[in-house]
C-alpha cells in the first residue's frame, strides 16, 4: 500500500516511510567505512590514517549538496502541498541544475589545492602522497557525490524512498565489490579505494539523473525546462544552512581533531579517531536518515496547514529519539570492542586506544539525536535561522571550545569527551527552541 504525504503518520507507518532513508544513509556510510576496512588491513596504518586525514575535507566542500537537498526539499514539499505542482518541478530543476555547476567548480579548486591542504596538516613522506592521492580523485567525483545526497532528499518527496533505497544498495555493493578487486586483487592501494568509491558514486547520481529526466517517470517531480528563481534559491540556500552548517562544521571540527590528535597521540591516534568516525557514522546516519524521511512530511502539513498532523510529527519524532540514544549507546558499549577489531585488531596499541576512546565519545549518542532531528524539524517548517543556530551552536561553538579546552585538563581523554560535552551543552539548545516556537508553529 503507497504511503503518501498527506496521510495520518502512525508509529508504524511513520517507521515504514522513513526506513528507505534511514538504510538509505547507512549504506551511503559504508562507503567510507569499507573503503578504510580494506585500506587498513591491505594497504596499511599510513594510508588508513591519510583517509583520516583528508575525508574532513571532501565531506567539507560537499556541503553544497546537502544544503541545496535540504532545504530545496523542504520548499518543494511546501509547494506541492499547496497544491502548485508544475511550480514545484519548475523549482525542483533549477536547484537540481544548480548543484551541478556549483559541484563543478567546487571539483576544480579542490584538485587544485590537495596538496598545500595536506601539506599544512603537517603530513609528510608516505602520508602527503597517499593523502593527495586520495583527495584528487574523489575532488573529481564531488559533483556526482552532491546530487546523490539532493536525490536522496527529493526521492522522499517524489513519494519514492524506496527507489532511493534500491539506488543506494546498488551502488553502495558496486563500492564493496570494487574495493575488493582494486585494492585486494589489483592491489591498486589507495587509488582503488578512492576510484571505488567515486564510482559508487556516479551510480547514486546518473540513475536518478536518468528517472527524473524521463517525462513519463511514475513520481510527482520531473526535471523540466526552468529559469532562474533567485528569491527561491536564496531561500534553498538559507533555509538548507543547517544541514551545511552541520557538515561543514563537522568537516572543521574534523581537522581540528585531527590537528589535536597528532599533537597528542601522533599518526596512531589520527588512524584511532578514524575507527571512531566509522562507528559513529553508523548511528548518526540512522538519526539523519530519520530526519530526512520526515522531514518532507512536516513541510507539507505545515503547507496545508493540518495542525493536528504537525503536533503528530512532533511528539513521535521527539519520543523516537530519546528511545533511540538510550538503545544505541547501550549497544555501542557492549559491541566496541569487536567492531573496533575488524579495523584495528593488527595492531594492540591502536586497539587499546580506539577502545579506549570509543566507550567515551560515543557517550554523545544519547543526544545526538535529539539536537540531528531538532534542526531538522526546524528545516522542515521553513525556519533556517533557528535550524542553523543548533546546528552551528552543536558542530561548531560548542565543538570547537570542548576541543580545545578539555585536552589541557584531561589530556587525551580530553579529546575523547568533547564530543559528548558539546551534544550535551546543544540539546539544552534544542529543547530551548522547542519549547519556546512551539505555538509560533502549532506542533
Amino acid at each position: 500500500m503507497t504511503i503518501q504525504l498527506s496521510d495520518h503518520f502512525t508509529y508504524k507507518k511513520l517507521l515504514r516511510y522513513v526506513l528507505p532513508s534511514i538504510l538509505m544513509m547507512n549504506f551511503t556510510s559504508l562507503y567510507c567505512i569499507v573503503d578504510g576496512l580494506f585500506v587498513s588491513n591491505f594497504v596499511g596504518k599510513s594510508a588508513f590514517a591519510a583517509i583520516n586525514l583528508m575525508m574532513p575535507i571532501l565531506m567539507g566542500v560537499s556541503t553544497v549538496g546537502f544544503m541545496l537537498g535540504s532545504g530545496g526539499s523542504a520548499i518543494v514539499s511546501k509547494t506541492l502541498g499547496e497544491g502548485e505542482k508544475e511550480k514545484a518541478n519548475k523549482y525542483f530543476s533549477m536547484i537540481i541544475y544548480t548543484a551541478i555547476i556549483f559541484g563543478t567548480l567546487i571539483s576544480t579548486v579542490g584538485f587544485i589545492l590537495a596538496k598545500p591542504l595536506a601539506s599544512s596538516f603537517g603530513a609528510e613522506g608516505d602520508l602527503l602522497s597517499n593523502s593527495v592521492i586520495y583527495a584528487r580523485i574523489l575532488f573529481v567525483f564531488t559533483p556526482a557525490y552532491m546530487l546523490q545526497v539532493m536525490f536522496q532528499s527529493f526521492f522522499v518527496v517524489a513519494e519514492k524512498p524506496h527507489y532511493s533505497l534500491r539506488i543506494t544498495l546498488v551502488a553502495g555493493f558496486a563500492n564493496m565489490i570494487l574495493d575488493y578487486v582494486f585494492i585486494g586483487l589489483f592491489h591498486w592501494g589507495i587509488e582503488g579505494a578512492a576510484f571505488a568509491t567515486g564510482i559508487g558514486y556516479c551510480i547514486g547520481a546518473g540513475v536518478p539523473l536518468f528517472y527524473f529526466a524521463r517525462k513519463h517517470n511514475s513520481s510527482q517531480l520531473k526535471l523540466c525546462k526552468t529559469r532562474f528563481y533567485g528569491k527561491i534559491l536564496l531561500k534553498t540556500c538559507t533555509n538548507g544552512s543547517s544541514e551545511m552548517v552541520t557538515n561543514l562544521s563537522s568537516s572543521i571540527v574534523g581537522i581540528l581533531y585531527n590537528l589535536q590528535l597528532m599533537k597528542y597521540a601522533g599518526e596512531d591516534g589520527v588512524a584511532a579517531y578514524g575507527v571512531l568516525m566509522y562507528a559513529g557514522f553508523i548511528f548518526a546516519a540512522i538519526y539523519i536518515g530519520y530526519s530526512m524521511g520526515s522531514s518532507p512530511i512536516v513541510s507539507f502539513h505545515q503547507g496545508a496547514k493540518n495542525y493536528d498532523e504537525l503536533k503528530n510529527m512532533f511528539k513521535k519524532g521527539l519520543s523516537l529519539m530519546i528511545l533511540g540514544g538510550i538503545i544505541f549507546v547501550t549497544i555501542a558499549e557492549i559491541f566496541t570492542r569487536p567492531l573496533v577489531s575488524i579495523f584495528a585488531g593488527y595492531d594492540e596499541t591502536l586497539l587499546k586506544m580506539t577502545v579506549h576512546g570509543a566507550r567515551i565519545s560515543l557517550l554523545s549518542f544519547l543526544f545526538a539525536g535529539i539536537n540531528t532531528w531538532g534542526s531538522g524539524f526546524f528545516t522542515s517548517l521553513n525556519d533556517g535561522l533557528v535550524s542553523g543556530i543548533i546546528s552551528f551552536s552543536r558542530m561548531f561553538v560548542f565543538q570547537i571550545v570542548s576541543i580545545l579546552v578539555l585536552p589541557l585538563i584531561f589530556g587525551l581523554d580530553g579529546i575523547w569527551f568533547a564530543q559528548v560535552s558539546a551534544d550535551f551543552l546543544a540539546v539544552i539548545v534544542t529543547l530551548g527552541f522547542l519549547l519556546k516556537l512551539r505555538k509560533k508553529y502549532g506542533y
